[in-house]
C-alpha cells in the first residue's frame, strides 16, 4: 500500500477528500502524514479527528527555505513516503525537496493551468470574465505551476456569483484528486 504525505496550510478539505478516499478504499493508500506550516490552520483539527500525524512549523522561525525543507525531508523520509500531494499548500516548494522526490510532488490547482497561476487562481479567472472554470492537478517542478499537467476537469458557468463558482471548483477538487492519485497508483507511476 502506497504511503501518502499530503501538505496544506488552510482549512483542510481536500486533506480530508484524500484521507476519506484512502480510508473508503477509493485510494489504494494511506495518508501517513501531514505537514502544514500554519499552527492554526484548521487542517490540523481534521488530521487529528482522521488520526493522521501532523508536522507543524512556523516558516520564519527558520534561518531560510532550505532548513526547513531539510526538516520536512527528514519526516518524509523516516516515513516511507511515496507521494507528496499538495492541498492548499501556500508555499513554493524548493529544491530540497523536489530533489530528493522527483516526479513523486503533485499539486491541486483551482484554474485550467496554463492560465490563472499563482494563488488566487479564481478571483483571477472570474475578474477576467472566463465562461470556463476547472481544475488541474500537476506535477510540481521548480517553476510556479508549470508542472506537467496530469488532469483536469472543467464546467461552464455564465452566472456572476464568484461564491457559486468556487463551491463547484471545490466539488470537483474533491472528486478529481482522489481519482487523480489512484489512477497514478494503477498506473505505476508512484
Amino acid at each position: 500500500m502506497k504511503r501518502l504525505a499530503v501538505f496544506a496550510s488552510g482549512s483542510g478539505t481536500n486533506f480530508e477528500a484524500i484521507a476519506q478516499a484512502c480510508t473508503d478504499g477509493r485510494i489504494d493508500a494511506q495518508v501517513v502524514l501531514l505537514v502544514c506550516d500554519n499552527p492554526k490552520a484548521g487542517v490540523l483539527d481534521r488530521a487529528d479527528r482522521l488520526g493522521v500525524p501532523t508536522f507543524t512549523f512556523v516558516p520564519k522561525t527558520y534561518y531560510d527555505k532550505s532548513e526547513y525543507e531539510g526538516q520536512i525531508l527528514q519526516r518524509l523520509q523516516a516515513a516511507n513516503i511515496d507521494l507528496v500531494c499538495l492541498a492548499g499548500y501556500m508555499r513554493i516548494v524548493g529544491p530540497t525537496l523536489l530533489d530528493a522526490f522527483p516526479g513523486r510532488i503533485i499539486n491541486i490547482h483551482p484554474a485550467l493551468l496554463p492560465s490563472f497561476k499563482g494563488a488566487h487562481g479564481i478571483r483571477d479567472a472570474f475578474e477576467y470574465g472566463v465562461k470556463v472554470f476547472g481544475v488541474t492537478i500537476h506535477y510540481v517542478d521548480h517553476t510556479l505551476d508549470g508542472g506537467r499537467i496530469i488532469a483536469q476537469r472543467s464546467f461552464e458557468y455564465y452566472g456572476d456569483d464568484i461564491d457559486e463558482v468556487e463551491a463547484r471548483i471545490h466539488s470537483i477538487e474533491h472528486e478529481l484528486y482522489p481519482e487523480t492519485i489512484q489512477k497514478l497508483i494503477e498506473e505505476n507511476k508512484i
